[in-house]
């Protein structure tokens, strides 16, 4: 499936702000709800909807409406960042976590917490601000799936392209929406240029 890489002036305005270093806690959370709003704007743009009708102060009108839950999953902890902004916008959403922790020397994660909803025929989210080596959102993806999800999306802030090839080789039927397709991997499996570690930035520690 597709890669979508946001092509908005504001989302790269944010996102200059987000990966500069300097940039306080307080500020880069504002800034990821933000930047999120954009990207599960664009992420929903095929989420299922009908025709109704409703009564204007002047008459009777058809209007389109969502006919289909959507589902959000945070890749704890970074991925909490990013679920406020989409609670706000849609007005069914079912929430389930996902818990991964990236080994510093091998970069595998191993999953330490899952808690997840029925996400039959709902169109799902799965969040986490950092697409790196795709290990991480492979694994949450197939719990995802496991749970009834058949409509899967994945969003993220800044992806590497080697997470986006083995995203894509693992679950070919999820899209991927992102802010910034970057140049690559480090040796220590860091995005390049990136903005650092997202969670430690986000929450204030190190």
């Amino acid at each position: 499936m597709p890669l979508h890489v946001l092509d908005h002036p504001l989302a790269g305005h944010l996102l200059a702000e987000l990966r500069d270093k300097s940039t306080a806690p307080d500020r880069f959370r504002v800034l990821t709800d933000s930047l999120t709003t954009l990207l599960v704007l664009q992420a929903t743009y095929l989420i299922r909807t009908k025709v109704d009708c409703v009564q204007t102060p002047i008459k009777a009108t058809n209007v389109r409406v969502l006919d289909q839950g959507l589902a959000v999953v945070p890749v704890l902890r970074a991925g909490l960042g990013m679920l406020e902004p989409t609670l706000r916008l849609f007005p069914n959403v079912a929430v389930g976590y996902i818990g991964l922790e990236r080994h510093e020397e091998t970069a595998i994660a191993r999953s330490y917490y899952s808690k997840l909803p029925d996400l039959t025929d709902r169109f799902t989210l799965c969040v986490d601000p950092m697409l790196a080596t795709g290990g991480s959102a492979s694994q949450a993806i197939n719990l995802i799936k496991a749970h009834g999800a058949t409509q899967v999306t994945m969003v993220s802030i800044v992806s590497a392209p080697e997470g986006v090839a083995v995203l894509q080789a693992n679950h070919p039927d999820v899209n991927i929406v992102t802010a910034s397709l970057d140049e690559c991997l480090n040796d220590k499996k860091y995005i390049v240029p990136g903005l650092g570690d997202f969670g430690d930035r986000l929450y204030g520690t190190s």
